[in-house]
């Protein structure tokens, strides 16, 4: 919407109406709940009834931001939370108490090369210039946690580059890693629409080791290329050892529950290099998109 058309609007602006109902004189019928701007009553909106509102809010406020901040696509960084960078591995190992604790702080330490092929990968990746019209491709995007998401956005911020991250709220206390955007740090209540915009814009997909989490948007990505919900995109896989000996992906197709041909959707990586190289040549014939 342009000035002018703001301008010539018939009807006063909600924050304007929004400030001048906070002024309202106190009285019974006033101070009631019942007299609460519908949008300006938190107990209201949490209602269970309310449910496809959040929705619908959680689904607008990420894209509204992202998109003035034009943001075309994005390069979107899957990953467990518990990789330690290479400086802290040994220092775990050393803290361990049980040899059960030490076991499992050498098999962390042994994947620490990933947060520096994560944060090297997202410095690649954060450095692709904007087009002529300045809209911006290959934006790093992470979860906004620690470990692989953390080397994501440390990646873009090591050369000065805005980057997303998409937290959301979890029983225990946690906090989005100190390199994200501040302006581009979203909250979410639900998975769902968190898993929706990690997605909604993603131009090219990179998955390191991880649990649970990272399985569950892995095997959605690899679901809606499979089925044609979803256009193709470069799925770099990292750690073909780690992944080979968690899930056997050619059992999958010996076994007939996925085509020979769905393997081909994965591209196994190694390096923040191999992972760029295999983005530029599935990209080689595509024009960027544009933005409007």
């Amino acid at each position: 919407m342009t000035k002018k058309e703001i301008a010539e609007r018939k009807f006063r602006p909600a924050k304007q109406e929004a400030d001048d109902a906070r002024k309202a004189i106190e009285t019974p019928q006033t101070t009631s709940a019942a007299y609460r701007l519908a949008f300006q009553d938190n107990e209201f909106l949490l209602r269970e009834d309310l449910r496809p509102v959040r929705f619908q809010l959680e689904l607008l406020k990420p894209e509204l931001l992202m998109a003035e901040a034009r943001i075309e696509s994005t390069f979107v960084f899957y990953g467990s939370a518990r990789i330690p960078e290479p400086e802290e591995a040994q220092a775990r190992i050393d803290a361990a108490t049980t040899p059960e604790q030490r076991r499992i702080a050498e098999n962390l330490g042994r994947k620490a090369r990933y947060y520096d092929e994560a944060r090297k990968l997202a410095r690649i990746a954060a450095a692709y210039p904007p087009n002529p019209a300045g809209c911006r491709h290959f934006v790093v995007c992470s979860g906004g946690g620690p470990s692989i998401m953390e080397a994501a956005n440390r990646g873009a911020a090591d050369i000065g580059a805005q980057t997303i991250g998409m937290n959301i709220v979890l029983p225990h206390e946690q906090a989005p890693n100190r390199f994200v955007t501040p302006e581009l740090s979203f909250q979410f209540h639900y998975f769902a629409l968190r898993k929706m915009h990690f997605l909604l814009r993603a131009r090219a997909l990179a998955v390191f080791p991880g649990g649970f989490g990272t399985f569950d948007e892995f095997f959605e990505l690899l679901t809606l290329v499979q089925t044609g919900k979803m256009t193709p995109i470069p799925i770099l896989l990292f750690g073909r050892d780690f992944w080979n000996r968690v899930v056997n992906f050619e059992a999958l197709a010996d076994e007939g529950v996925i085509a020979p041909s769905d393997l081909n959707l994965i591209t196994w990586v190694e390096t923040a290099e191999e992972a760029w190289a295999a983005v530029e040549a599935f990209y080689e014939d595509m024009e960027a998109p544009g933005c409007d």
